[in-house]
This record gives C-alpha cells, sequence and structure tokens, in this order.
C-alpha cells in the first residue's frame, strides 16, 4: 500500500524539513535534473567570457532537456524565484540558492578530483538560470 503523508502534520511545519526532503529527494534520482551528458556542457557555458553567450547557450541547453526535466527544472526555479523574492526574510539570495541547490540539480557522473572548482561552477549555473529565469524559460 501506497504511504499518505499530510503536509499539515506538525513534523512539516519546518520548512527546513521540507526543503531537506526536496534536496534528497533530486539528490537521489538515479541521474540529475540536468542530466550527466549535459554537465560538461553546461559548466563550459559557465566559463564563457561573454555573459550575454553564456545566457543563450545555457538556453540552448535547457531547451535541448527531456520534457520532464524541462518541465520540473522549470517548476522548481520558478518556486525558488519567488523563495529569492523574500530574500529580507528568509535571507535565501541568489547566491545562497546556487549554493543549496547547485550540487542537488547538477553534478557530474563521477566525482571529480577537486571537488571545490566544480561546486561553485555547480552553483554558478544555478544563480544564472534564477538571474535570467524568463529569457531562458520563456512562456
Amino acid at each position: 500500500p501506497e504511504e499518505r503523508l499530510s503536509l499539515a502534520d506538525p513534523e512539516w511545519s519546518d520548512v527546513h524539513v521540507v526543503t531537506g526532503a526536496l534536496k534528497l529527494f533530486f539528490r537521489e534520482l538515479p541521474e540529475p535534473l540536468v542530466p550527466y551528458g549535459l554537465f560538461d556542457p553546461f559548466i563550459e557555458a559557465i566559463k564563457l567570457p561573454d555573459p550575454q553567450e553564456q545566457v543563450e547557450r545555457v538556453a540552448e541547453l535547457v531547451q535541448s532537456l527531456p520534457p520532464a526535466n524541462y518541465a520540473t527544472l522549470r517548476y522548481l526555479l520558478a518556486h525558488l524565484c519567488r523563495v529569492m523574492e523574500r530574500a529580507d526574510v528568509n535571507r535565501m539570495t541568489r547566491q545562497n540558492i546556487g549554493i543549496v541547490f547547485g550540487p542537488t540539480l547538477l553534478r557530474p557522473e563521477r566525482e571529480p578530483g577537486s571537488l571545490a572548482a566544480g561546486m561553485a561552477q555547480q552553483n554558478q549555473a544555478v544563480e544564472l538560470l534564477l538571474a535570467h529565469f524568463d529569457h531562458i524559460f520563456p512562456v
């Protein structure tokens, strides 16, 4: 029988529990929301010297996502944009959201030798997706 959860239960009243569960869900997927095959192209896009080129390239990569991945990423990032609007209250700035969700949404198939270098770019990729959400995810 399938287990039923109620978000009205007291255990879910702490936003950190809900966020932790969401991050765990994405981390436990057999393949990240941004598939392994797109990890290197995403990182290369983030490294482009021209910010406008970064956005254009990331937009192209996002368009190439499988439909379910695209829809899920769009929905999650739209929510995170709303979270960011309340940064004065929740301290979840674009940079902080990048730190929290970068390694969860975008990770290499094999852990690299230098974790810190890759992580900064994973975070930057999420920051770029948030900063240019309307352009990358046109209606």
